[in-house]
C-alpha cells in the first residue's frame, strides 16, 4: 500500500516573504516524527491563480472528479494538485486579523478536493496569529474539512524577516524562543494527531 501524501501549504504570496522560512521550520519538526506519509511543500505563490474567476460553483460539480469540469486551465491544474493530497498543514501569517487574500482565494476555487480531508493550522504574527487561525478554522469547516483544534501560533519579531532573508533560514534565537514557549511541542502534537486522522481515513 502506497503512503499517503500531506501538503504543507505556504499561504502568503508577497515578496519578500517570511512564510517559506516558517513553513520549513514546521516541516523540520514534522519530519522528526518518522511517519510513513510523505510531506510536500505546496507554495501558493507558484500556482498561478488569478483572483477567483470560475463560472461554475465548485460544490455543484461532480464530486468524484470535478477537475475536467472547471472552465480555466489554472483551476484544472490547481484541482489536480490538491486532489493528490490526503491532508493539509496550512502555515499562514496574520494580515489585519485574518488570513492573506491569496489563501482565501486558493481555497475558494475548489470544494470537493478539500471536503472530508484532515487539516491543521500553524499561524504566526506579532501576537502569534490567533485571529488568523480562528478565521481559517471557520473557512475550512465551511469546506467540510476535518480541522484539528490545536493551532500553534508563533510570535514573530519585526526583525525576523530581515535576518531570514539574509541567512536563508530561521535563526537560532527565534527557534529557542519558540521552543521555550512550547510551540515545538504543540506542532509535534498537532502533526501526530493529523497523521492519526490520515491513517484512519
Amino acid at each position: 500500500m502506497s503512503s499517503k501524501k500531506i501538503a504543507l501549504v505556504i499561504c502568503s504570496t508577497r515578496e519578500p516573504r517570511l512564510n517559506p522560512f516558517i513553513a520549513r521550520y514546521v516541516l523540520d519538526i514534522a519530519l522528526r516524527q518518522n511517519c510513513q506519509e510523505s510531506i510536500d511543500i505546496l507554495d501558493l505563490g507558484e500556482q498561478g491563480l488569478p483572483l477567483y474567476n470560475e463560472s461554475a460553483v465548485p460544490s455543484q460539480l461532480p464530486e468524484t472528479n470535478p477537475t475536467p469540469h472547471y472552465t480555466h486551465r489554472h483551476t484544472q491544474a490547481w484541482s489536480a494538485t490538491v486532489r493528490q493530497y490526503s491532508a493539509f498543514i496550512f502555515v499562514t501569517p496574520q494580515y489585519n486579523w485574518s488570513v492573506p487574500a491569496s489563501l482565501k482565494n486558493a481555497l475558494d476555487y475548489l470544494y470537493f478536493e478539500w471536503k472530508g480531508k484532515p487539516a491543521a493550522i500553524v499561524s504566526y504574527g506579532g501576537r502569534g496569529g490567533g485571529k488568523a487561525a480562528d478565521h481559517l478554522q471557520g473557512i475550512l469547516q465551511g469546506l467540510r474539512m476535518k480541522v484539528i483544534s490545536t493551532h500553534p501560533g508563533l510570535v514573530v519579531k519585526t526583525t525576523t524577516l530581515e535576518s531570514c532573508v539574509e541567512t536563508q533560514q530561521i535563526g537560532p534565537g527565534e527557534r529557542e524562543m519558540w521552543r521555550e514557549s512550547g510551540v515545538e511541542e504543540q506542532i509535534s502534537s498537532m502533526f501526530l494527531e493529523l497523521i492519526e486522522m490520515v491513517q484512519n481515513e
